[in-house]
């Protein structure tokens, strides 16, 4: 227990023997419960799970028959700490990726400041030069896509695991439905904001040693990037339409219609009858440019006003 409170930890783990031990070794004496989710690994990583739990009887053990994913073994054991009597639960990874010292600044924002769910920040620390080059791009660009598809502009690293949230915020998110590969994170994020729950980063450090990540850059980053565009338009239904309405909507389904309609017929007309007749066609030129500028315009509103409506009441 640590400050009254009951802590669980979900820790996906595949093919995880080398590091899966000292993951649990160095797992702090007030965490109440450990799910760890065996997502079908084809080395010792369910033997050493078993035999540590013989124990350790804080080890919970979910074991998958088949490999159903990242987002599939964190809903899991979500589902499972949901059962159970834990007020906090927390996400580690079995990689022993995420330092077991940084628990406790997580844990303090939710009980100190009455955040719904807290995340790492790997941006925020100094180490952070330790973070491979290829992964800084990358989460780079998926930082700033994520904004857009969650409504939390002012979080960063979203694609950090290092996380924990309030089991009676969990209780009220769907997050059985939460997506079961990469992404899940986005998805969460995106279901606490159309919950309107608050949302905080804390800064933990970057650990990059033994581990090897199992992210293939150049599927993930598209991958990636489809699931967040279904999110952005997911919340700007649900919560800016179904369960209230903003004139944000109004603004982006103009741009849209300007896109679809006028800018992109516009300009296949403009290029048709350059090269076609060799004359330049100023009426449609000059309907394709306003028509430009009043959309990056709308863009721009809605992005200010969502902005605007999703500011952190506790940032000051």
């Amino acid at each position: 227990m640590y400050r009254e409170n009951k802590i669980g930890i979900v820790i996906p783990a595949y093919n995880e023997e080398l590091l899966i031990l000292e993951t649990l070794d160095g797992m702090p004496n007030y965490v109440d419960k450990m799910y760890v989710i065996d997502d079908c690994s084809k080395d010792k990583t369910l033997k050493l799970l078993k035999e540590r739990q013989k124990i350790d009887n804080r080890i919970i053990i979910i074991h998958h028959e088949t490999n159903k994913g990242l987002g599939q073994s964190l809903i899991d054991g979500y589902v499972k700490s949901k059962e159970d009597d834990i007020d906090i639960t927390a996400v580690m990874a079995g990689d022993n990726q995420m330092h077991p010292d940084d628990l406790p600044a997580l844990l303090d924002k939710i009980i100190d400041e009455d955040y719904d769910y807290v995340k790492g920040n790997r941006l925020l620390h100094q180490n952070i030069e330790s973070m491979p080059t290829y992964r800084f791009l990358g989460n780079s660009l998926l930082t700033i896509l994520t904004k857009f598809a969650t409504g939390y502009y002012f979080s960063m690293d979203p694609q950090c695991g290092y996380t924990a949230i309030k089991n009676d915020v969990l209780k009220n998110i769907p997050i059985e439905k939460m997506t079961t590969g990469y992404g899940y994170n986005a998805d969460i994020l995106c279901m606490l904001n159309i919950q309107r729950y608050t949302v905080a980063d804390v800064e933990v450090r970057p650990v990059y040693d033994r581990e090897k990540s199992k992210i293939v850059l150049w599927k993930y980053i598209p991958k990636t990037s489809w699931i967040l565009t279904k999110l952005f338009f997911r919340r700007l239904w649900q919560r800016y339409t179904v369960l209230d309405f903003h004139p944000l909507v109004l603004f982006y389904l103009v741009a849209f219609f300007n896109f679809m309609f006028i800018l992109i017929p516009g300009t296949i007309r403009l290029f048709y009858m350059y090269f076609s007749t060799g004359e330049f066609p100023s009426t449609t030129f000059n309907i394709t440019a306003t028509t430009f500028l009043i959309t990056i315009q709308l863009i721009l509103f809605a992005i200010w006003m969502d902005m605007d409506y999703n500011k952190d009441p506790k940032r000051k």
